[in-house]
This record gives C-alpha cells, structure tokens and sequence, in this order.
C-alpha cells in the first residue's frame, strides 16, 4: 500500500515538473525594449503606514521611459506615520504626481486595500481632460526598472488581454521568508497548464499577484472595479476572476526584470502577512484539509521514504522528490531568485505552508486577525 501511495504522489511531482518546464516555454515575457506607449496611463499607488518604501517607488516612476502620458495617483490611506508627507516631498516638483489623503476608514462592508484602491480608480477615472486608458496599480514596497511600466502596457496590449500581472521578483532574505516565499510562483507553475489558461475564461485558472498589476479601464469599469470584490481579502486574485466571469482576459507574465518586492521581513511579518488570507485561499477548512494531505503525499511523503524506506518505495520516493526540487528549480529560475540549497527543502516549505494555513484558519475563529493596525475576521 505504501508504494503505491508514493508511487502516485511521485508520479504527480513529475507531471508537476513536466508542466513547469513547459509553462517555462510559453509564459509571456516583455520584450527587451519597451515600445514607446501612446496611450494614458494612470499608476495607483495605494500606500498605508509606507513612509520608508513610497520615496523609493515614487523615484522609480520619476524614471520611467517611454510612457509620456503617465501620471501617479498616490492615496494615504490612513497612515499611522509620515506616509503622507513623504508621499508629498519626494514628488514636490513632479508636475505627474499627485498624493491625496484619506481619514476615513473604510464603510462598511469594504476592506482596506480593495476600498483605497477603489478610491484611486475614482479620481482617476473621473478626470474628463486625461481619462486613461490603462490603469496600472503598484504596491509602494514594489521597486521597479525604469521600463516597467511601458512593458507592462505593452504586455497587455501585445498579448490582446485585458489585465496582465507581471509577476514581480520576489525578496526574500530570512530563512522564513525563503522557506515559503517561493511557494507562490511555483504553486502555478507547477500546476497551472498556461498555454490553456492564458485563452480561457475559467475563474479558477486566473493567476495574479496584487503587487503589480495593468488593467485596461474599460474592463475594469465594466466590472464595477474594485466595488465587485470590496469585501475579499485576496481582491487581487478574484478582481482576475470577476474579469474572467465577465468573458475578459488576464494572465501572468514574467516581471522578474521589471519589478521586485520584498513583502514580508522576518518570521512575524510573514506570519501576520499570511495569517490574514490564507484561511480563505483554499476554501473551507476541510477543503484546505484535504488539499495539504494531498500535497503531503506528493511532496512530504516521497521524499521521507526515500530516506528512511526501502525497495521499490525507496526508488519511487527518490524519484518524486527529484522531480520536486526540478519543479523548484524551473520556477526559481523563472521568478529570477536563489535556487540553491533552498529548492532542497521544498518538503519542509509544504510543510510550513500547511502550519501558516492552520494558524490562519485558528486566528480567524478567535477573530484576532489584523493586518496594518486594520481588525480583518
């Protein structure tokens, strides 16, 4: 019965790497130079409590090339600090820029990010002489190449979609963060058929990352904006899945060159980080439940039978956790971050992944999940 077992999850760890290979091929990329973009583009930068990362991003748009009819709408969404007069002095003379200030919370019904980018949606969409065409929300941790931007238009327009996430480069520097972060890429590398999913309207095929994300504007007011997913934790993820229901068309893209992001620094952040979302990313409790036991058998269980086991199961188990650090692998080059000796522990990585998940779930029944000072469940 054992070998069979490890037989199955050994033998679902190769297709996941055979689909990772192939996605590798197939994933849209930016072209080396941008285009020159001819269209409107408004940058939404929804900060709160970022007083030591929006100087950096707001430096980055300051550079951007060929995007002449970009501006940056920035929203201080209630900061605890000095976010807001950052915000002001280091675009002060950048006639692109403008910073508002919120004070409000937001009303009922709404969580912080979808309602603060909302609101940025709504100043820039309700400016008759320069309505654009594309909007492009940016989170202000994001630290981007001077071209992000134009690329980013290009890819949305080149590849006929009508929101495109350039999937950032994710930082990760403490062994927390280097244990899980690289899950997020790999889960849809792994196991999302993109050449399908890119021409499909299927909301459970959407893959996005909120951190950097070009939205055509007519798609995203036919939808409502962020109005339709006022309530959800993972906005970013079911905006993707609104357009989809709707008959529009998103897709990830490599962004590794153009944008990077540290999201979390250190254990606590990330758990705090992850606390707030992953109770509901996988469904009910028992749904997560029965996606890690599967995830145990393909990417835990292989690889301790192959240090403990014997026989056949040794071989099979040998096989399936080769096969998952090679999925690791390919994903790690893909996301353009450090491959070894992490792609090593990719058993430990389920593993933490499966203990954030039930932390998550834990917080949310005792209602003690917050994230920046904002009581979420």
């Amino acid at each position: 019965m054992l070998t069979e077992v490890v037989r199955a999850g050994s033998l679902i760890a190769c297709a996941g790497l055979l689909n990772s290979v192939v996605n590798h091929r197939v994933l849209l990329r930016p072209r080396p130079v941008a285009k020159t973009v001819t269209e409107r583009v408004t940058v939404c930068v929804p900060a709160r409590n970022e007083e030591h990362h929006v100087p950096h991003l707001l430096a980055d748009l300051a550079a951007q090339t060929s995007v002449p009819r970009m501006r940056v709408l920035v929203l201080d969404d209630s900061s605890g600090d000095d976010t807001f007069k950052v915000a002001v002095n280091a675009s002060a003379g950048d006639p692109r820029v403008r910073v508002e200030r919120c004070t409000i919370e937001p009303s009922a019904g709404w969580l912080g990010k979808p309602a603060a980018c909302f609101r940025l949606a709504e100043l820039a969409l309700a400016d008759d002489q320069a309505e654009p065409d594309v909007l492009v929300f940016v989170d202000a941790d994001v630290r981007l190449s001077p071209d992000a931007i134009a690329a980013g238009v290009d890819l949305l327009r080149n590849g006929g979609l009508d929101m495109v996430c350039p999937w950032p480069q994710q930082r990760a520097d403490s062994i927390a963060e280097r244990l899980v972060q690289p899950l997020q890429q790999w889960s849809w590398m792994t196991s999302l058929p993109l050449g399908i999913a890119d021409r499909s309207h299927r909301p459970s095929m959407a893959a996005v990352c909120g951190q950097f994300l070009v939205v055509d504007s007519t798609a995203y007011r036919a939808i409502g904006g962020h109005r339709a997913v006022a309530a959800c934790v993972l906005d970013d993820l079911e905006l993707a899945r609104t357009l989809r229901r709707k008959g529009f068309r998103t897709a990830p893209a490599d962004g590794s060159r153009l944008a990077q992001c540290r999201m979390y620094t250190g254990a606590g952040e990330l758990r705090a980080g992850y606390g707030k979302s992953l109770w509901t990313a996988f469904g009910s409790p028992l749904e997560a439940a029965a996606l890690f036991t599967a995830l145990v058998a393909i990417y835990v269980l292989p690889p301790a039978v192959a240090l403990v086991g014997s026989g056949h199961a040794r071989r099979w188990g040998l096989l399936g956790y080769l096969a998952a650090v090679g999925s690791r692998l390919v994903s790690a080059r893909e996301a353009g971050t450090q491959s070894w000796p992490d792609v090593l522990a990719q058993p430990l990585s389920v593993l933490a992944l499966a203990a954030l998940t039930v932390d998550s779930h834990r917080q949310r029944r005792r209602g003690s999940l917050y994230w920046k000072g904002r009581h979420l469940a």
